[in-house]
C-alpha cells in the first residue's frame, strides 16, 4: 500500500508539472526555456508539498518519508526541465531527424554542412537565443555593437574549456575514426580574425 501511495504521488507531481508547463507555453511569455522549465518543476514541487502536508495523500508517512518523496520530486523535476522541453529545443540531434522527416526522409550526406551554415542557423535564430540565453544569465553584456564577457562568464568558460580539455573522452569517434579533436575545438582557430571589439 505504501508504494502505491509513493506511485500516486509521484504520477500526481507528474501531472501537476505538466500542467504548469503546458500553462507557461501557452499563456506566459519565455526569456529562456530551461529557467522556465525550471520554474514549473519549483511550483510543481511547492504545490506538492502543500498537498502532501495538508491533504490524507500520504497520511501514514512519516515527517522523513514525506521528505524524501519532495526531494525526489526536485530531482524528478530537474530531470524532466533538462531532458524534454530543454533538450528539444535546442538538439541538433532532434534537429537532423526532423529536416530528414521534411525531406522526405533522405539528404545527402555532402550537403549536411550546407544544411547547417544556411538553414539550421536561420531556422532556429541559434545566434539570438545563445545571445538572448548567455545575457538573461548574467555571462555576457551586449555594449553597443560589441559583446562582452562577464566576469561570471570568464569564470564559465574557464571551467568549460578546463572540463573539456581533462574530462571529455580522448578517442571519441567522429565518422568512422576515433579523435580527440573536440577537447580542443579551437586548435585550427584563425589566428587574427577580423571580429574583434576594439
Amino acid at each position: 500500500m505504501k508504494y502505491f501511495k509513493l506511485f500516486c504521488a509521484t504520477a500526481l507531481y507528474l501531472a501537476i508539472l505538466c500542467t504548469i508547463w503546458l500553462l507557461i507555453v501557452n499563456f506566459f511569455k519565455v526569456d529562456v526555456v530551461f529557467y522556465s522549465a525550471i520554474w514549473a518543476a519549483v511550483i510543481a514541487v511547492a504545490i506538492q508539498a502543500v498537498l502532501i502536508f495538508t491533504t490524507p495523500l500520504l497520511r501514514g508517512w512519516s515527517g522523513v518519508e514525506k521528505f524524501q518523496q519532495l526531494v525526489s520530486c526536485v530531482l524528478l523535476g530537474y530531470i524532466m526541465a533538462i531532458s524534454v522541453p530543454t533538450v528539444i529545443d535546442r538538439s541538433l540531434s532532434f534537429y537532423i531527424l526532423e529536416k530528414l522527416q521534411q525531406r522526405g526522409g533522405g539528404i545527402q550526406l555532402v550537403k549536411f554542412n550546407q544544411i547547417f551554415t544556411t538553414e539550421y542557423m536561420r531556422e532556429h535564430r541559434l545566434v539570438d537565443i545563445r545571445l538572448t540565453e548567455q545575457t538573461e544569465s548574467g555571462t555576457i553584456v551586449i555594449d553597443g555593437d560589441c559583446v562582452k564577457l562577464t566576469p561570471k562568464g570568464d569564470n564559465i568558460a574557464s571551467f568549460g574549456r578546463f572540463f573539456r580539455q581533462n574530462l571529455l573522452p580522448k578517442q571519441r569517434l567522429l565518422m568512422g575514426e576515433y579523435t580527440d579533436q573536440l577537447t580542443n575545438p579551437f586548435q585550427h582557430s584563425d589566428a587574427a580574425p577580423d571580429y574583434l571589439c576594439h
